[in-house]
């Protein structure tokens, strides 16, 4: 087989012809069903991402592969990451070339991931979860899921009826491009951030700025929109979207923490499937697993890696000289910390532009990350 080669290009450099092939690669391989791999989206978050490209890999002088990227510094990471939830090289199947050769091409200081969908062996798998609705549609899938985890959707129920007894008539509406609804959005998730003492990853500035563009430019099957729930006159609750063909991707849900006690992100989401639904929808996903509710939506999930592949020398080897003294210390110890430090550090290296704010982003991911594992080791087993 001819040697991986790479060419870096900007993203409006593109020829008509590149384009058309990547789209000929997304419709050969299911594996690329996602939103995030679609050209308008690489197109669009290409103009507002600092330091965007694509690679453009060829192998004896035929393109065989496409990956959308973003640079800080010597490292890269996926276009739009930490927005991205999903990456890889756009391919043919079978002429997908692994993660070890694409970056070995690439020769990036350090490649960050969290949900490459191509061929490694680098990594760990983490899942993501998905809504795969039937033949019968929306009405077909709650009536399962309501046999299955009957207690569930029946509290549900009763949170939708209490809520519409205090508040007033609830009522849900889809396909939302307001910017204005939008900004009330994000300042939900910048409060939920300081909350939880996460990195906030609007205060860069460009992130925000790239869920307001996508929201402006709609076509070829191929959105990004809202839906709200209002319950009388009060917004209770809102979720940002991106949409592609039968794929309905939830992004950024956010609701009034006043009324948790009644769920309006989950009746949202709800909602927002049966009205989607009608609409020729069929995979809803919810991206990765963790959040309790999650388990009783979902029948379905995708396997994905989260790696970060550095260029071999001194700095691998410290990398696991490190994480190999913190595990003697029991309990494999360094492997969870080092993966919380991780995802937290690739997202603020993926927002934060500049040295001092991404020095001053890693030492409070940092301390928090110690202050939870020290919690941890200390907890008392009930």
């Amino acid at each position: 087989m001819a040697p991986l080669k790479v060419d870096i290009v900007g993203i409006d450099t593109l020829a008509d012809t590149q384009w058309a092939m990547w789209r000929a690669m997304l419709a050969a391989n299911p594996a690329l069903a996602s939103p995030y791999f679609r050209p308008e989206f690489a197109r669009i978050a290409g103009r507002v991402s600092p330091g965007a490209a694509v690679a453009v890999f060829s192998r004896g002088g035929e393109t065989i592969g496409f990956f959308p990227h973003q640079r800080r510094g010597g490292a890269m990471q996926p276009l739009a990451a930490p927005m991205n939830d999903y990456h890889g090289v756009i391919a043919f199947p079978g002429a997908v070339p692994t993660l070890e050769e694409a970056a070995e091409a690439l020769g990036a200081t350090r490649l960050n991931l969290t949900a490459w969908v191509g061929p490694t062996g680098v990594g760990e798998d983490r899942r993501t979860v998905q809504v795969e609705l039937g033949d019968g549609g929306y009405d077909a899938w709650y009536a399962e899921r309501r046999t299955t985890h009957g207690k569930f959707f029946k509290d549900k129920e009763r949170a939708r009826r209490s809520m519409e007894a205090e508040l007033g008539p609830l009522r849900v509406e889809r396909g939302l491009r307001d910017p204005a609804l939008l900004d009330w959005l994000i300042d939900l998730k910048r409060d939920q951030y300081r909350r939880t003492a996460r990195h906030d990853i609007f205060a860069c500035g460009w992130t925000a700025e790239l869920l307001h563009a996508l929201l402006k430019e709609e076509g070829d099957g191929f959105g990004a929109s809202m839906a709200g729930l209002w319950a009388g006159d009060r917004l209770t609750a809102v979720e940002y979207s991106l949409h592609a063909g039968d794929q309905y991707h939830f992004w950024f849900p956010g609701y009034e923490p006043s009324l948790a006690r009644c769920s309006p992100g989950i009746l949202l989401s709800m909602d927002t499937m049966r009205l989607a639904a009608e609409r020729g929808y069929r995979t809803f996903d919810f991206g990765f697993e963790g959040e309790h509710y999650k388990k009783y939506f979902c029948n379905g999930f995708k396997l994905v890696r989260e790696a970060m592949v550095l260029r071999p020398g001194f700095g691998a080897a410290m990398s696991q000289a490190a994480v190999g003294a913190l595990n003697l210390a029991g309990a494999d110890r360094g492997d969870r910390l080092r993966a919380s430090v991780r995802r937290r550090w690739a997202a603020i290296e993926a927002c934060e532009t500049t040295p001092g704010a991404r020095m001053k982003g890693a030492m409070q991911a940092a301390g928090a990350a110690l202050a939870k594992a020290r919690a941890s080791a200390n907890r008392v087993p009930a």
